[in-house]
């Protein structure tokens, strides 16, 4: 089943894909502006529960509005809100990846709902803290990448194929190993929305500039009481040292390391992923919301 949702901004497609007695893991991906195709590996779980997707406002098959001033986490908070109401979740779980995990965080910080477990996948919880993270990654590149990336972003020149080749190779480093690169992730990023993730982070995560680059809840994270499940990877441009950090601030919550994963470990190490998620939503299909 499919359809479309209005939010503030505009409408929103949405999909829900399968079924079971397992209640309905809601998941929210990343980007900002990277559409829920490359999410498409947790439609693995379908045999035991119904799995749910949309395109965030900005990017794959929902509306893409030109207003700026829509790119604000508060805002995006508030949209995450209407699909809730509008699909009619009363109980259910939700899986955030990477801007995904940090839009889920602030969501079940800000909003009562019916909610009964999160995972953060491969996330952060503070800007600040990730873009020093993100310097000293890139200073562990080779030289002739590094050089390239400082250059062409300095010269606003981040079009040529120079540039784009050391995109190529932090990526290929610090989002996804698996070679090659799934369908469903070039698909994702073949459809991304640029503007939302200009406007919200920057040029690139070297820059971060844009209306969240203040954004930081690790103060906040012992307020969070819903059971949580955060995932991290070992070669991960959000790296596990503060994923284990925020592990340590929200009680009660489990902590995975998938050891041979960076961004995506539901890509790059599929079995063990599978296997973790499947216990920790079953564990919690009898939770309270």
């Amino acid at each position: 089943m499919e359809g479309k949702i209005g939010v503030p901004g505009g409408d929103v497609w949405f999909k829900r894909v399968g079924g079971g007695d397992g209640l309905p893991l809601l998941v929210v991906h990343g980007g900002p502006g990277l559409p829920h195709t490359y999410l498409r590996s947790l439609e693995r779980l379908t045999d035991e529960r119904e799995v749910i997707y949309w395109d965030q406002l900005g990017c794959g098959k929902s509306d893409r509005p030109s207003n700026r001033e829509l790119w604000t986490m508060q805002r995006s908070v508030a949209e995450m809100e209407a699909v809730v109401k509008a699909l009619g979740l009363h109980r259910f779980h939700v899986f955030g990846n990477s801007w995904g995990g940090m839009l889920a965080q602030q969501y079940t910080l800000d909003v009562t709902s019916g909610a009964v477990s999160l995972t953060i996948s491969n996330s952060i919880a503070s800007i600040p803290q990730f873009s020093e993270v993100v310097a000293r990654l890139k200073t562990e590149l080779d030289p002739a990448t590094q050089s390239a990336i400082e250059r062409h972003e300095a010269a606003g020149t981040t079009y040529t194929a120079e540039y784009q080749n050391a995109i190529r190779t932090w990526n290929e480093t610090y989002l996804c190993r698996a070679r090659p690169w799934p369908p469903e992730l070039l698909a994702a990023f073949a459809d991304m929305g640029t503007e939302i993730f200009e406007t919200m982070f920057g040029p690139s995560d070297f820059r971060i500039v844009g209306t969240i680059r203040d954004w930081d809840v690790l103060d906040r994270l012992a307020e969070i009481t819903l059971p949580t499940l955060i995932l991290a990877g070992r070669f991960d441009e959000c790296v596990p040292e503060h994923m284990w950090d925020m592990h340590r601030r929200i009680p009660g919550s489990s902590f995975e390391l998938f050891e041979k994963s960076s961004h995506m470990p539901f890509v790059e190490e599929p079995n063990k992923f599978d296997r973790v998620m499947r216990g920790f939503l079953r564990r919690h299909d009898s939770s309270p919301a």
